[in-house]
């Protein structure tokens, strides 16, 4: 069994790394299930083990915390679905690389649903989207980054997650070089005209997950 958790209110971010630090050590220790948890954090950039100083630009007044999760500069906030993802690979393949490759086909499969055409590129982190295949969708003239990917594993079990454009304010991404990549943007949803609540997002992505997983 897989536990899902949404919390209703914003939840700090160390508030939430210390959640998942627990939850980890429970896992192993065989005291709690796997866990889905959906939530929303208060405006923050957050710093991956490999972010770059010079990719902070302009803290635009918001706290930045450095974390142990992989990559570099991302930005949370309202409007933005964060899921951390507490799943044991020990008993679902100790692969790290086709966990990543089922974290993206959940977001990619989950998007269509809102026919989205979602994509991986080669040597860019994240769920992109390109407006030769979403020639329906709003005002998209390039690729934009659409959804963000950082994990860690301890003794096989995951951690932290990835987080999915809803109605966040992209301004708050222009005080960084999200994720390292300077070339592409970052988009949402609600950018490309598609209006959805989180009630039906989670229920959508947690569907999906049983497909995937």
């Amino acid at each position: 069994m897989v536990e899902v958790i949404k919390s209703i209110t914003r939840v700090n971010y160390p508030d939430a790394l210390g959640f998942m630090e627990q939850r980890v050590d429970d896992i192993l220790s065989g005291k709690k299930e796997e866990l889905i948890w959906l939530l929303e954090h208060p405006p923050i950039y957050t710093a991956g083990t490999t972010a770059q100083n010079h990719d902070l630009i302009n803290q635009l007044n918001l706290p930045v915390f450095r974390t142990g999760r992989g990559g570099q500069y991302t930005y949370h906030g309202p409007g933005q679905r964060v899921i951390y993802i507490m799943l044991n690979l020990n008993t679902r393949g100790k692969s790290i690389r086709a966990f990543v490759n089922k974290l993206q086909d959940w977001i990619i499969i989950t998007l269509k649903d809102y026919d989205v055409i979602g994509s991986v590129r080669r040597g860019r982190i994240g769920i992109w989207i390109d407006p030769k295949e979403n020639t329906s969708l709003g005002p998209l003239r390039e690729e934009k980054k659409i959804a963000a990917l950082g994990i860690r594993i301890r003794k096989w079990v995951s951690f932290h997650g990835v987080a999915i454009n809803i109605k966040p304010d992209l301004t708050h991404f222009q005080g960084i070089v999200p994720c390292g990549i300077r070339e592409f943007g970052v988009t949402s949803l609600s950018e490309l005209g598609i209006e959805t609540t989180y009630d039906e997002f989670d229920e959508r992505f947690i569907n999906n997950f049983h497909v995937i997983f």
